[in-house]
């Protein structure tokens, strides 16, 4: 099995795959939410750790995007379910509504 040697901050990801950072984020939160290994954590030394994605954990975050969108209330149902703050998830809906 190859080793991952290099990995994408999550801006690079959001601009990449055109997905709203803020939603990333959310999804982000979830180790779960990733294939195991595909999404790590970068610790500095302070309390805010970066959080990086493999090749394959970006495929994974995009499979699990077009998942959520085929579910009854789609992204805003997911989004009410991880409790976010409504003006957060206006500007994801928002941002849902342009691409």
């Amino acid at each position: 099995m190859a080793r991952v040697t290099q990995v994408y901050s999550i801006d690079e990801v959001a601009r990449r795959i055109g997905e709203s950072l803020d939603l990333i984020e959310i999804v982000s939160w979830n180790d779960d939410n990733i294939d195991y290994g595909e999404m790590i954590r970068v610790y500095n030394g302070t309390d805010e750790s970066l959080v990086t994605f493999t090749e394959r954990g970006i495929e994974s975050l995009q499979e699990l995007l077009a998942d959520l969108r085929t579910w009854e209330g789609g992204i805003h149902q997911f989004l009410i379910g991880e409790q976010c703050d409504p003006d957060v998830i206006e500007t994801i809906m928002e941002h849902e509504k342009n691409t």
